[in-house]
């Protein structure tokens, strides 16, 4: 270890850091599977004001967050672009005066800002060729076993001295947002009495990740004649025509709000759920860390380092030679999808709620 390194645990270990700067990863998902690393920081340093540097999407995760006092957004495709944009969001943090950056991410942009910014403590993977820009450096060794990305995030701050008791991905949505999300149901005629299915088509990395609207479709319609529930459909503009897809052969027995929602009410809605059907994605990870019961469909990602973080779940996948691949699209016939029927995803969610109690 360099003697930076030394230096940087030295001060961590010791609680010394009254003002800390953590910049969060790009995707909800894997911003979902950061809260316990975020969490042990926050147990490890109770009194320290933690800042959060995150873009538009993943900032509403964490407005409001219990284990964060302050959110700053970086817009890459607006006042941040280029290198004026990163000198400008670098000014902004300099005169933040933060003690210390633990940086999450693992791209060379991540580590760049907070180096620009003149942050004295610099942590982060030595990846990227971003070294020479952190005061300490995580090198997991290239043998070790493979492990879930909560517990990578975990092991990162973990590095530094820094530790904690939190485990588990865990997000907060206000009582108010609570309540709007009950009376937005309630208009549809949704009652708080009413089990819900949420059902999750799509999946914002690319089309290998996504099972078929008709299936999913199927699978709706039959949970919610055995659960005498109302479905849900989930997802962003992107997903807009698989939801409504969806939405018609449900024949008017599902509230489409794919693409009509923000992440706040995203959230509040999805906690909302009794229970959620999903692809591998980034509401999969929320669904997750509100408790709620869920089938994940994975089929080209890998669902040892990226399944939900919870015992409420079931994982429905083929073992097929190509998977995973993590690939954006399938470069073939999908096999790892197509082999995934209705029939399996009905009776591991049965099998689930049979096990839960639910």
């Amino acid at each position: 270890m360099h003697a930076k390194d030394e230096g940087a645990v030295t001060t961590f270990k010791q609680g010394k850091l009254d003002k800390i700067l953590i910049r969060a990863v790009n995707w909800v998902g894997d911003a979902v599977m950061t809260t316990p690393a975020i969490g042990i920081i926050r147990e490890h340093f109770p009194q320290a004001e933690i800042t959060l540097l995150a873009n538009p999407l993943v900032a509403q995760l964490f407005s409001p967050h219990a284990w964060v006092d302050r959110v700053i957004t970086f817009d890459r495709n607006s006042a941040h672009r280029g290198i004026m944009g990163r000198l400008r969001l670098a000014q902004t943090l300099r005169k933040e005066s933060f003690d210390a950056a633990v940086i999450l991410p693992n791209s060379f942009d991540s580590a760049l800002v907070p180096w620009l910014a003149g942050i004295p403590v610099r942590l982060g993977k030595n990846s990227d060729g971003r070294g020479f820009m952190l005061t300490g450096r995580y090198n997991p060794d290239k043998g070790s076993a493979i492990i879930h990305e909560v517990g990578y995030y975990q092991k990162l701050v973990e590095h530094f001295g820094i530790t904690g008791q939190i485990h588990e991905p865990r997000l907060f949505t206000s009582p108010q947002e609570d309540l709007d999300a009950a009376g937005r149901l309630a208009t549809h005629g949704i009652s708080a009495e009413d089990p819900v299915i949420g059902i999750n088509p799509g999946a914002a990395f690319g089309s290998a990740k996504r099972w078929y609207p008709d299936r999913f479709a199927e699978v709706a319609q039959r949970l919610a004649a055995q659960w005498s529930a109302k479905i849900v459909i989930f997802g962003g503009a992107g997903e807009a025509e698989i939801a409504a897809d969806i939405e018609h052969r449900l024949a008017g027995n599902g509230l489409n709000l794919a693409g009509k929602t923000t992440v706040r009410e995203l959230m509040a809605l999805i906690r909302r759920c009794n229970f959620f059907v999903t692809n591998d994605s980034g509401p999969m990870h929320i669904a997750a860390a509100f408790g709620v019961p869920l089938a994940a469909i994975f089929g080209s990602t890998d669902h040892a380092t990226t399944s939900p973080y919870t015992d409420k779940a079931v994982i429905i996948r083929k073992d097929v030679a190509c998977a995973p691949c993590k690939l954006r699209e399938c470069p073939s016939d999908h096999q790892c999808m197509t082999a995934v029927t209705a029939d399996d995803v009905v009776a591991a969610c049965q099998k689930l709620m049979d096990k839960s109690g639910i």
